[in-house]
């Protein structure tokens, strides 16, 4: 586990670097120009001396970012479970899968990131449940455009009208795309090349990716220069649509997973989109939402430190009774770690499991009363718990707004019903699986 250093003072000193920098300059002071470049070089030496410290080698050598060698790592597993194509047994749960996944998106995107406290006085003003048990009733800034399309008061239960746009939803619909342009055999490069042609834009590692990859670094090369986010949740969210195609098939959801990862992530960013895709293709030939994350923990190296952190939260959970406990326990455990890094999110996606098990409602509110990065975690349980209860287990009031109808901000692609996604990740898992 990692300890890390204590930058607040660097947060502080820095901030009143540039409101002295500021003020002098107001007072006519000569070389207030010359002190910030002289302070941004020492910064920029800082940073360059910081990326050539040795990394630990025995830790680099239980977290692989090769996909033989993680394999290698891996413990005993069951990596398949259904042996051929169930069209009847798979189109419910796959359904039931999508819509709990938006549903959760959906309910933690107007509060993502926000302290608790903030989100259990926006419950009070609506005179709302907490952790919600329905879409919010208003949000602040309503008219404000998320992604520039949808606005705040699409996330509502009165404003809504299909699912709004989110991120993590468009990389649902990317993963499809790919599939279907390219093959379940998909390489890095070609995966490269789907994101040039359908991301307008994107955050964080996958920012990162995206212009390396317009700057002309090969695919595979494009996570690694000046990539900081490389552990962050980025690749954690995109594991929905590998799960949806390779059903019963957690291995194969895993490596689908891994090539789609490796594009922007590295390390516990990488193995935290092959464990949950592994989940959610587990879940759709099991009955316990539990279960099917201890199957996706067979999918990657039993010693790193994702695979820790979620062995972690399932000794916990019994003692982790609603999110009040949940959040403190990852904050005690993980403090100083990044709120959207991928290891502290995957603890409160397994709690919002252990939490509330088969019952939708109870799994995607109680994980998006955690916080943290609560759209991102509250859609990845809701898949799960979606893929196991099927589209029955969905309560109605959940998808009711969603009109048949997926908004994305996808290049050319603004729009998908929800009923043609249920005949094309079909199509697609036939072929993955028979």
């Amino acid at each position: 586990m990692a300890k890390y250093p204590d930058t607040s003072q660097l947060h502080q000193l820095l901030a009143q670097f540039e409101l002295y920098a500021q003020l002098q300059a107001e007072y006519g002071a000569r070389g207030t120009a010359a002190a910030v470049t002289e302070l941004r070089r020492s910064m920029e030496r800082s940073i360059r001396g910081l990326r050539r410290l040795p990394v630990d080698p025995r830790m680099a050598a239980r977290e692989p970012n090769d996909l033989d060698k993680i394999r290698a790592l891996r413990p005993k597993g069951a990596r398949r479970l259904w042996a051929e194509f169930d069209r009847k047994a798979y189109a419910p749960r796959l359904e039931g899968a999508l819509l709990a996944r938006c549903a959760g998106c959906t309910l933690g995107a107007p509060v993502e990131g926000w302290p608790v406290a903030r989100m259990e006085a926006l419950a009070a003003d609506n005179d709302q449940a907490f952790p919600p048990v329905d879409y919010w009733e208003s949000v602040p800034d309503p008219d404000g455009m998320r992604y520039g399309l949808s606005p705040r008061s699409a996330y509502t239960r009165a404003g809504m009208d299909g699912v709004p746009v989110d991120d993590d939803i468009a990389y649902t619909l990317l993963g499809l795309l790919v599939v279907e342009e390219y093959g379940p055999s998909f390489s890095v490069a070609e995966n490269g090349a789907a994101w040039l042609r359908y991301l307008p834009y994107a955050c964080t590692a996958e920012d990162v990716a995206l212009r390396n990859l317009k700057a002309g670094v090969a695919a595979e090369r494009a996570a690694d220069a000046d990539n900081p986010y490389c552990e962050w949740i980025g690749a954690d969210i995109r594991s929905d649509p590998w799960g949806y195609m390779a059903p019963g098939y957690p291995e194969r959801a895993a490596e689908m997973a891994y090539r789609d990862a490796y594009l922007s992530h590295r390390r516990q960013g990488i193995y935290g989109e092959m464990l949950f895709s592994a989940a959610i293709a587990a879940a759709f030939a099991v009955d316990d939402p539990v279960e099917a994350v201890e199957i996706g923990l067979q999918e990657i190296p039993r010693d790193c430190e994702l695979a820790r952190a979620v062995k972690w939260a399932l000794k916990l959970a019994p003692q982790i009774s609603d999110h009040v406990a949940a959040r403190a326990a990852v904050d005690e455990r993980y403090g100083g770690m990044h709120t959207v890094h991928t290891i502290n999110n995957a603890c409160l996606t397994v709690w919002g499991l252990t939490i509330g098990g088969c019952d939708v409602t109870r799994v995607i509110g109680e994980t998006v009363a955690m916080g943290l990065d609560n759209d991102c975690t509250a859609a990845t349980a809701g898949s799960i718990v979606g893929a196991v209860v099927g589209r029955d287990g969905v309560p109605e009031h959940w998808h009711r707004g969603f009109n048949n109808t997926v908004h994305s901000y996808l290049i050319g692609k603004r729009r998908f019903s929800i009923s043609g996604l249920v005949r094309r990740f079909a199509t697609q898992a036939r072929k993955v699986v028979s």
